[in-house]
Formats: C-alpha cells, sequence, structure tokens
C-alpha cells in the first residue's frame, strides 16, 4: 500500500506562507459601494418621511384619518408581502437585480409626486398608493438585501459588516432629518420628496456596480404557502432562532408603545423644546455608530453570544431615565441625551449580534424566509404597540405607560437568557 504520509511532498516551513488576511472592509470596493449604497437610500426615506406627510396636511389640507392612514400605508406591506418576499428572495440566484429593480420602481414613483403637485392633480388617495407602493418596494427589498449582503463581505467579516449595516440607519436618522426640513424650507415639501426619488437612483447605480459575484445556489419551490411555512417552521423550532425572534418582537412592541407617548410626554409633561427632540433623536443615532464601532471588537473579545446576553439586558434603561428625569432643562438635556446615546449603542449591538446569529444557524437556502420571517413579526408588532401605548395613555396617563414599557422590556431577558445562547463557549 502505498504511504501517503511519507511519498506525498511535505511543506516546507522556510517557504510555506500563512494565508492573506483579508483587507479591512472600509478598504473593500464592493462593501464601500454596499454600504454607501445603503446610507443614500435610507437618509433619502428619512427625508421623505418628514415631506409627504407635509404635502398632504399642507398642501392638501389632510384630515387626522387621512394622516392616520398615510402612516398605515407605508407598513402594510411588511404584513401583506413581508413572507412572500422571503420565498422570492431564496428562489432567486442572483438576488442584486431584485434589489436594483426596487430601487427603479419606487424612484420613479416618488418622482410622480412632484410632477402630478406641478401639474395639479395630486391627491391624498394618489399619495396613500405612493406610500403603499414604495412601502411594498422595501419589503422586496429587505428580503434580498440581507442574504446579498452576506454575498459581498467574506464570511470572517460578517459581524463586522453586519454593524456596518446597522450603522446605517443611525447615519441616516442623524442626517436625513435635518437635510429633509432644509429641503422643504428651500424648494417646498413635494420637491423635497424628489430627493427621495433621486437618492433610490444613486443607490441602485452603486449597487449595480458592485462586482462580488453571488454563490447561491436557490430552494426549490414546494408551492409558495408551503415555502412559507417552512420558514415559519425553521424559526420556531430553532431555539437560537426562536429566542431571538422572541426577544426581537417583544422590544419593538414596548419599544413602540413608548414612541407613540414619547413626544406627548416630552411636551407636556418634561416641558421640552420642539429642537430639543429632534436633537435626541440625533444622539440615538450618534450613539448607533459608535455601537457599530464598538461591537467588533466586544464580539472578538467576548463572542456574539455574550454580547447579546448583555445588550438585552439594558433594553429598558432609557425608559427608566426617561421617567425618572426631572430638573432644570440642562439637567433634562444631558440625561436624555446621554440615555439616547447608551440605547443607541445597545440596539446597534444587539441588532449585530442577531443578524450574525441568525446567518449562522440558518441554513443557506433559508436565509431569506428566516430573515422575511423575523421582519414580518418585529414590524408587525410595531402597529399593534403603538396603538396599545396610545390606549393605554388615555387610560392611565403617560408616565405610568413608560413604567410599564420599562417593565414589558425585561420580557426580552428570559427570551435570551433560559435559551441555548447562555451556554455558548466563549471565544
Amino acid at each position: 500500500m502505498k504511504d501517503i504520509f511519507h511519498d506525498s511532498p511535505r511543506p516546507d516551513p522556510a517557504t510555506t506562507t500563512a494565508p492573506t488576511p483579508e483587507p479591512p472592509l472600509r478598504r473593500q470596493r464592493d462593501y464601500r459601494l454596499y454600504w454607501t449604497a445603503r446610507t443614500i437610500s435610507l437618509s433619502g426615506s428619512e427625508v421623505s418621511r418628514l415631506a409627504i406627510p407635509l404635502t398632504a396636511a399642507a398642501l392638501l389640507g389632510s384630515s387626522s384619518f387621512e394622516m392616520g392612514a398615510l402612516t398605515a400605508a407605508s407598513t402594510l406591506p411588511h404584513l401583506l408581502f413581508g413572507l412572500v418576499a422571503g420565498v422570492a428572495a431564496d428562489r432567486m440566484a442572483r438576488r442584486k437585480p431584485l434589489m436594483i429593480g426596487c430601487e427603479l420602481m419606487a424612484a420613479a414613483t416618488a418622482a410622480t409626486v412632484p410632477l402630478f403637485w406641478y401639474l395639479g392633480v395630486l391627491s391624498v388617495p394618489y399619495l396613500l398608493t405612493v406610500a403603499f407602493v414604495v412601502g411594498a418596494c422595501t419589503v422586496f427589498f429587505r428580503a434580498a438585501d440581507f442574504p446579498y449582503l452576506l454575498a459581498v463581505v467574506p464570511p470572517s467579516q460578517r459581524t463586522e459588516a453586519i454593524a456596518g449595516a446597522q450603522a446605517t440607519q443611525s447615519v441616516a436618522s442623524v442626517g436625513g432629518p435635518g437635510l429633509g426640513g432644509v429641503l422643504v424650507q428651500a424648494l417646498s415639501a413635494p420637491l423635497a420628496v424628489l430627493a427621495e426619488a433621486i437618492a433610490f437612483l444613486v443607490s441602485a447605480a452603486l449597487l449595480r456596480s458592485i462586482r462580488a459575484t453571488e454563490r447561491h445556489t436557490p430552494a426549490a419551490p414546494q408551492g409558495m404557502w408551503r415555502d412559507i411555512k417552512h420558514g415559519l417552521h425553521l424559526s420556531l423550532v430553532n431555539p437560537i432562532l426562536r429566542a431571538l425572534l422572541g426577544a426581537g418582537a417583544t422590544h419593538n412592541f414596548f419599544a413602540s408603545a413608548y414612541i407613540a407617548i414619547f413626544m406627548l410626554y416630552a411636551l407636556n409633561e418634561l416641558d421640552l423644546p420642539s429642537g430639543l427632540i429632534g436633537g435626541l433623536t440625533a444622539c440615538f443615532g450618534i450613539g448607533g455608530i459608535l455601537g457599530a464601532i464598538i461591537v467588533p471588537r466586544l464580539v472578538r473579545r467576548y463572542g456574539n453570544e455574550r454580547v447579546l446576553l448583555g445588550s438585552v439586558l439594558l433594553f429598558p434603561s432609557d425608559y427608566v431615565v426617561v421617567a425618572l428625569t426631572g430638573g432644570s432643562l440642562p439637567v433634562k438635556a444631558a440625561l436624555l441625551g446621554s440615555a439616547s446615546i447608551a440605547v443607541g449603542i445597545v440596539i446597534v449591538s444587539f441588532a449585530t449580534c442577531m443578524n450574525t446569529l441568525m446567518a449562522r444557524e440558518t441554513p443557506p437556502e433559508y436565509i431569506g424566509r428566516v430573515r422575511a420571517t423575523s421582519a414580518f413579526a418585529t414590524q408587525g408588532v410595531l402597529t399593534i404597540g403603538g396603538l396599545v401605548g396610545g390606549v393605554l395613555g388615555e387610560l392611565f396617563g403617560l408616565r405610568p405607560v413608560i413604567w410599564i414599557c420599562a417593565a414589558g422590556g425585561l420580557l426580552a431577558i428570559p427570551c435570551i437568557w433560559l435559551s441555548p445562547l447562555r451556554h455558548a463557549p466563549r471565544p
């Protein structure tokens, strides 16, 4: 028998070279293009969140019911198409064309708002249609976005890449509202919507320039409903995915209830000027950026599981600070600003580790469906949580609702701490 140990040539230690390490993400062209595209697109969406309601209220004289319907129209596609979008993403060998198509469709739809306004035919029902179509494009884009990111970056840099992707939302939340205010002031609300259309176009062009090759074997179609059930089944049967889904949905429910009454509480109970309230949003975005910088280092030292275990403990901290805050305006500004920065760090840390673990636990052919299931659950509870927060505020007052949300935030802790994530070995 041939002796493979002696007949095979042995590598010479003097000439053997270690594998070439991957360059930092900031030096990788494809990731830079991806990150820039997402930041520009999300910033445009932030502009639209201000410009479209202002168009409806200031130029079309919308009623309260119509304003509420306008908000619902943008989130309804998550409930109608969220799970279907996940199946569609899993069935595609190449997801980038779907993402580019969604950006182009959203751009064309948004661009009709200033056109119809100029022609004098803009109406509230048409704005509802625009909000719904752009929302549907967002749902299908997001279903393909996360799996595509995993194709753009090496597996060893996934945590850092996901942290950077989470930071795009923070960057947009810092710059988007301010940019929207400037554009509305300078151009008028309908023309400001044009900025969103341009942002979508730029995003599509940048995505098209990415050269990374997708190595994805599409899942064999077994019927839409059966494919949806497979994604739901995996999300609920896998104990880690189930824990992540439960914690995310629980947090979003109470966060939405809190957001529903925070504006009234800040204005009526804390006597905060509206400029300071906007500044708190910017502080949250700054915290998100800091979190994106910090979390890769924490993960390298402690692992995704331990960072997740620690961050979920801090979910209610922001609510507690808000409920206890008092004193002079500078004191309130310092306390609330610090809490907003801290919770921005916590949320980005949690979301980064959650998405990294989701990618690790999910077979590649299911990643679109599992991601869509997560989005369906976490986005779906936002509407319910907001309604519950408003009703509780009417029944019990604003401060008690904040304490209820703080107590509810604690419910996310056992989802994580009683799961196998608690027993993960340290890296």
